[in-house]
C-alpha cells in the first residue's frame, strides 16, 4: 500500500528536501506551495503531485485538504521568519502564529479523522531549537514564540492521538535556505533527513517528541 503525504511550502529549501527524500522512499507525495507555479515546476523535477495552498486561508486549507484525498502523512514544514523585534509589527506576529500555529492545527483536525478511520498517521512539526525553553527562546519576530506553541501543539495532539497515529516535532539544524543563509552548517537534504525519518515510523516508534538528528532534545 502506498502511503500519500502532503508537504506543506515544500517548494524550495528543507520542504523541497523532505518531499523530495520521501519520493524516493516510494511514497505519493503532494508537494504544497501558496506560489502554485514554483510547486508545480518542483513537483514535476521530483516526481510529485502539487496544490496550491495558502496557509493563512482557512477556505484554501480546506480546499487543498478535499484535493488531496486519504492523507496518511502530514508535514507542516511552511515557517516565516522576520529579522525585528518581537514587538515591532503586529501583522508579521498574526503571520507567523498563522502559518506556524493555526494552519498546522487545522491541517490536523481536518486529516487525523481520516488517519484515525484508516488505523495509521504520521505528523511531523518543523521546529527549531528557538522554540525550545531549554534552548531559550529566539530568532526574529515571532518565530522562536511560535515554534514554541507549536511544540505545545504537538504534545497535546500526540496526547489525544487515536491509535495509529504518531505525531511529533523536530528541529533541522541550522540550515543553507533563503531563511537559514549562506553561512548555515547543514544542507537541506541534511536538514530534512529527521523529518522523512519521523514521516516513515514503524509502529514502535516515538510519539510526542521533539528530535534533532534523530535523537530526543529538551522542550
Amino acid at each position: 500500500m502506498t502511503r500519500r503525504v502532503l508537504v506543506t511550502g515544500g517548494n524550495r529549501g528543507i520542504g523541497r528536501a523532505i518531499a523530495a527524500g520521501l519520493v524516493e522512499q516510494g511514497l505519493d507525495v503532494i508537494l504544497t506551495s501558496r506560489d502554485a507555479e514554483a510547486g508545480a515546476e518542483v513537483a514535476r523535477e521530483i516526481g510529485a503531485r502539487s496544490q496550491p495552498l495558502d496557509l493563512m486561508s482557512e477556505a484554501s486549507i480546506q480546499e487543498a485538504v478535499a484535493r488531496s484525498g486519504e492523507v496518511d502523512v502530514l508535514v507542516n514544514n511552511a515557517g516565516v521568519l522576520w529579522d525585528e523585534g518581537l514587538f515591532e509589527d503586529p501583522d508579521h506576529f498574526e503571520a507567523s502564529m498563522g502559518v506556524m500555529v493555526r494552519a498546522p492545527y487545522l491541517l490536523m483536525r481536518a486529516l487525523l479523522p481520516g488517519m484515525e478511520a484508516r488505523g495509521y498517521g504520521r505528523v511531523v512539526n518543523l521546529s527549531s531549537g528557538w522554540g525550545s525553553f531549554a534552548e531559550g527562546i529566539g530568532g526574529g519576530g515571532a518565530y522562536g514564540v511560535a515554534k514554541a506553541a507549536l511544540n505545545a501543539l504537538t504534545v497535546r495532539a500526540a496526547g489525544t492521538a487515536p491509535t495509529g497515529v504518531k505525531i511529533n516535532a523536530m528541529c533541522p539544524g541550522w540550515v543553507r535556505t533563503r531563511m537559514g543563509g549562506a553561512s548555515a552548517t547543514r544542507s537541506p537534504e541534511e536538514g530534512a533527513e529527521t523529518a522523512i525519518w519521523l514521516a516513515t515510523l514503524s509502529e514502535d516508534g516515538p510519539t510526542g517528541g521533539f528530535f534533532r538528528d534523530r535523537r530526543p532534545i529538551a522542550w
